[in-house]
């Protein structure tokens, strides 16, 4: 049985009316088959963000992908020579970062998930170190690196453990993270009095600021990625969801146009839809293009509850902030929360109200207006007088 506010909640609900509909928060998501060696329906500086995943080199099921992209690199493999096919896979993948390179904005970010391989040839086991040759790449193009995230990836199997066992001097270190690579185009990015407005409206809790920009990220599991359309691939290489849905709301701002030339099955557009940004996604197979289609047309029960889900996780940290004595020193005014920081004030949370194809888009328009009751606020921020007063409290 749904339960029902209290009194003090019903007397916020009533004196902060809903704020109106975002009529003006309306985003489009293009889907195009086409080479991300060649982003020709993509204007160049008209995208804020990139994120993406590329095949690895030197991973096994890439290997058909690469031998068609770079027949040299099929050459070296069928030879045995490991880092010859190393750079001759990476090479089919500079003409993708030079592309990313031109269709970013200034001050605008690419974020690129990928791991290192393992692989023997010849019986010669090596590394294959992916992540270096993708910065060295960028930094070719001029693009600035930031930062980067370890995610790690705990692999359960029995048999993770590569070499000689328990004896010395022959078994090798368990693989079990990837990198996500964050470079900028240019300095910071620089924003008009339009931009600034919806900059504040997309900040972050203060809690989720903590966990995000940690440089090592253990709490994501690694996506299903079996596919059982007859004619996609056996596995979609997808990664999680929530790993671009993080990346959107870390390095872009409600309305911005994110990019991913790996499409896949549309994970990177779904997380921007979700957040209200707009997307691109580019891939060469029409099956995953499809699934992507249909997972963007079926996106609001995902998005909301994300949303919600943000909004409860907050709730419990804050009450455990005040239950600790450390109450907060500001309001959201859209949400009726309290806050850690003053940055934090226009914060909302945006959700698609309804989602619909449009020729070779998908329109997705979104609003801040969520559950009254959900927005009703458990916490606030105690003023001088009243913080020696045990309380949980309500946002006045």
């Amino acid at each position: 049985m749904e339960q029902r506010p209290g009194l003090a909640q019903r007397r916020w609900i009533a004196a902060h009316p809903a704020p109106p509909y975002d009529a003006g928060m309306r985003t489009t998501h293009r889907l195009l088959l086409g080479d991300a060696r060649q982003l020709n329906g993509v204007e160049t500086a008209s995208v804020q963000l990139i994120v993406t995943s590329p095949p690895y080199p030197m991973v096994q099921m890439w290997d058909e992908v690469f031998r068609a992209l770079s027949p040299a690199s099929g050459e070296a493999l069928d030879a045995g020579q490991g880092m010859a096919c190393f750079e001759a896979q990476h090479q089919a993948l500079d003409a993708v970062w030079a592309e990313c390179a031109r269709v970013l904005a200034d001050g605008g970010f690419l974020c690129v998930n990928i791991g290192d391989a393992t692989r023997s040839l010849n019986d010669q086991f090596c590394l294959y170190p992916n992540h270096a040759r993708v910065l060295t790449a960028a930094m070719r193009l001029g693009l600035t690196p930031l930062p980067d995230i370890l995610w790690r990836k705990p692999n359960n199997s029995p048999n993770k453990f590569m070499g000689s066992g328990t004896l010395p001097a022959g078994a090798y270190v368990t693989y079990e993270h990837e990198y996500i690579l964050i470079l900028r185009k240019g300095g910071k990015r620089l924003f008009s009095k339009e931009e600034q407005a919806r900059r504040a409206a997309s900040a972050y809790f203060w809690e989720e600021r903590n966990q995000w920009f940690s440089d090592l990220w253990t709490d994501l599991l690694g996506a299903d990625q079996r596919l059982v359309d007859p004619e996609a691939r056996a596995r979609s290489a997808a990664y999680p969801l929530e790993l671009p849905y993080r990346l959107i709301l870390m390095y872009s701002i409600e309305g911005d146009v994110v990019l991913d030339p790996f499409l896949g099955t549309g994970t990177t557009s779904l997380a921007a839809l979700a957040t209200g940004r707009s997307s691109v996604g580019v891939d060469r197979e029409p099956s995953l293009m499809a699934l992507a289609r249909d997972r963007l047309l079926s996106a609001r029960p995902w998005a909301a509850s994300r949303a919600a889900a943000r909004l409860t996780h907050h709730h419990d940290w804050l009450a455990q902030r005040v239950a600790a004595g450390k109450p907060p020193g500001h309001v959201a005014e859209s949400l009726g929360v309290g806050v850690m920081t003053r940055q934090e004030r226009a914060l909302r949370l945006t959700t698609p109200t309804t989602i619909w194809a449009e020729g070779e888009q998908v329109v997705a328009p979104s609003t801040s207006r969520l559950c009254r009751q959900a927005l009703a606020p458990r916490m606030r921020p105690r003023s001088a007088d009243s913080r020696r007063r045990r309380s949980t409290g309500l946002a006045k």
